[in-house]
């Protein structure tokens, strides 16, 4: 072990391409989007292009500051220079918070998936998927890159496939059919349920989508950082608009939005009516490889925004020490055992405890990208235009509007009363971390002990004061 070390920087263009790639397209998408169909009715797409277009309003953001100032833990460190120690301490806590619930949510999504084929006790299938990627991350950067390659790679395909032959299923090129429309309006038109549930139905759509920002955080791992990461961003944007807004028009199109089959399986559910065989264990097996992407991302990603964390002194500074292969182990290990201690909430209280913690981070993702948002204008208004090599388009324009759609969806969460206690539970969360934030440096400044010489925290110190400066 090493410790005030720096990450080993293995992750090739492909990698972080394809990491990208596979941060948007979530199990929330096969399972997700029939939700969002059901309760919207055929114009579904319409919600997700315009959820789409807030994503990649928020990754282009996350490119700019990215390139202009790259550092592991991103958006973290971003805030906190944008906003101060607190933006950046929250930001960080909360975004570790919500992927260490989210992983031990994923594992048992997995297990539900397994015990489809094996009789198995869902706590020990959730270990095992637990332990399994949690190897892969110890291993090296490059292994967790690799396998989170062809984890994405095969959530592509599928919607690559589905793509394909429903569009020629809805456009008349398939055997024995004709081109068929109809479902966009022939059950109760094409906004059934009235134009408000567009934006309603963003709520569950921005879920969906959520993680292509991991690849602003891998870059700093990647061997060409700011390449990786522009390129990376660049690629969010055919990828939301093709596999979101063209499959969720397909499913619309091929299935009536008000039939039991959409809003469970939807996928099986177009595939079966395309006369596709084995419809479920194919789309079992792609939701599986969705939530083992997820598990594999949420392990990478929340040891990362422990590393940056403890250099900084907003956790224990064990978190910073490095295998020999440039791997942050405590911080795997550490996300690794609070995800299988979700899981055992799931087993002993799941109508409570993990209940409990689902809500308490349902709207944690939104206050995150809020914060990204507010960072950008700020750093971006500290900075010269002809200093930045990636710049966020039509600035501030856009960038204030991304701002007030995501506090209109925070809004619309308070005022719907079945999202109402997540965004409650969510700022409650987030007020806990604002006050630790303020308790962490009593301490620090009560025990001083500045990050070892020539450390990756002790540099980032030297930056933010020269900024402030």
């Amino acid at each position: 072990m090493s410790s005030g070390s720096t990450l080993k920087k293995a992750l090739t263009q492909r990698q972080l391409t394809m990491i990208a790639m596979g941060g948007v397209i979530g199990a929330g998408l096969f399972v997700g989007s029939g939700v969002v169909i059901s309760e919207t009715g055929p114009a579904a797409f319409i919600s997700y292009a315009i959820t789409g277009a807030v994503i990649i309003m928020v990754m282009r953001m996350l490119a700019e500051m990215a390139v202009a100032t790259n550092s592991t833990g991103s958006f973290a460190d971003y805030s906190r220079r944008a906003l101060g120690g607190w933006a950046g301490f929250s930001v960080g806590w909360l975004y570790w918070y919500n992927w260490v619930v989210t992983v031990g949510a994923e594992a048992i999504a997995g297990a539900t998936i397994i015990r489809y084929w094996i009789d198995v006790p869902l706590w020990l299938a959730s270990l095992i998927l637990m332990i399994l990627l949690m190897a892969t991350n110890l291993v090296s950067v490059a292994s967790f890159g690799e396998f989170e390659y062809w984890f994405a790679g095969i959530k592509v395909a599928a919607i690559v496939v589905f793509l394909f032959l429903g569009t020629l299923f809805v456009f008349g090129m398939w055997p024995d059919k004709k081109m068929d429309l109809s479902n966009l309006w022939s059950h109760g038109g094409f906004l059934p349920n009235g134009t408000s549930v567009l934006t309603v139905a963003m709520v569950t759509a921005i879920f969906s989508m959520v993680g292509a920002e991991i690849a602003t955080i891998a870059a700093a791992e990647s061997t060409d950082p700011e390449r990786s990461v522009t390129r990376a961003a660049r690629s969010v944007i055919v990828r939301i608009l093709i596999f979101f807004v063209g499959s969720i028009f397909l499913l619309a199109t091929i299935l009536p939005w008000n039939a039991p089959e959409t809003k469970t399986s939807p996928f099986v559910a177009a595939f079966t009516a395309m006369g596709i065989p084995f419809a479920s264990d194919i789309m079992n097996a792609v939701a599986l490889t969705a939530v083992l992407s997820c598990l594999n991302s949420g392990l990478y990603t929340s040891s990362r925004m422990l590393f940056v964390l403890a250099e900084r002194r907003e956790a224990p500074r064990l978190l910073t020490r490095l295998t020999r292969r440039g791997v942050p182990a405590a911080g795997i290990m550490a996300s690794s055992i609070i995800g299988f201690l979700c899981v055992i909430a799931a087993a002993v209280a799941p109508d409570t405890i993990f209940v409990f913690l689902l809500n308490s981070i349902g709207a944690i993702y939104l206050i995150v990208y809020l914060v990204i948002v507010i960072s950008q204008i700020v750093l971006r208004w500290r900075t010269r235009g002809s200093e930045l090599r990636v710049k966020m388009w039509f600035f501030p324009y856009l960038s204030i509007v991304t701002g007030l759609v995501i506090a209109a969806v925070l809004v619309q969460m308070y005022v719907a009363e079945k999202t109402r206690p997540q965004l409650l539970l969510s700022l409650g969360a987030t007020a806990l971390v604002i006050a630790l934030y303020f308790v962490n440096r009593w301490y620090v400044n009560r025990n001083p002990s500045p990050p070892e010489e020539g450390s990756s925290g002790d540099r980032a110190d030297q930056k933010e004061v020269g900024a402030s400066a």
